[in-house]
């Protein structure tokens, strides 16, 4: 069996800040923090570094991409539609801290964030994303499309319900008030918006990617 390798996590937002050596100690810093901000590193160095930049410099890096699909699979995906949006969550643990985003697609630049949340899992996260995404593609009277990466999700927001198993308590109560609302919205609403599914296997990861993996 593999040895799990150890991550240091830097906090730029939270309780406390600075670079902690686990998960717990992490999670105590950003918890019930309103825009907590934080990611993982692989050496102590990266994550000490990084805490002296910009949150935004590093969120959603990953390393350069290329595709095993061959030319031909390439060719009939095409390229990115870059009059967009897109969608994603991040969730540490399932359920656990979740977080999620949209962003331009061509240039990443964060058009919405909500969380991080004390308990959800990726799949309400990757909902909300969309339908909040929605909301804010009609407030701006925009054609752009939406990409996001769940398959889950997306047939979520056509049921108009969110179908998760994950039971309501204290701890996800403010989480579900937002999900109720946006159940609401997509039962009241009529939209345009194409929801697409982003091609991974292609483009590599989606733009509103945390790049917490």
């Amino acid at each position: 069996m593999s040895k799990k390798k150890k991550k240091y996590y830097t906090v730029w937002k939270g309780h406390h800040t600075g670079v902690f050596e686990s998960w717990n100690d992490c999670k105590a810093q950003i918890k019930n923090f309103q825009g907590a901000q934080y990611k993982s590193f692989s050496t102590f160095e990266a994550a000490k570094a990084a805490l002296k930049g910009n949150y935004k410099d590093y969120i959603g890096k990953t390393a350069s991409f290329k595709s095993d699909l061959t030319p031909e699979q390439l060719k009939k995906i095409g390229q990115p539609n870059y009059n967009s949006i897109s969608v994603d969550a991040a969730s540490s643990g399932n359920p656990g801290i979740m977080e999620y985003r949209g962003v331009d697609t061509k240039t990443k630049k964060q058009l919405f964030i909500q969380g991080p949340f004390e308990e959800g899992t990726n799949n309400i996260g990757e909902f909300l994303a969309i339908v909040h995404g929605l909301a804010f593609l009609k407030n701006n009277n925009s054609d752009r499309i939406i990409y996001t990466d769940s398959k889950t999700a997306i047939s979520w927001v056509k049921k108009k319900s969110c179908n998760t198993k994950l039971e309501r308590n204290d701890k996800n109560k403010s989480l579900f008030e937002l999900v109720d609302r946006a159940v609401h919205w997509l039962k009241k609403n009529t939209y345009t918006t194409v929801i697409v599914k982003w091609e991974t296997k292609a483009w590599g990861e989606i733009p509103a990617d945390f790049g917490r993996k």
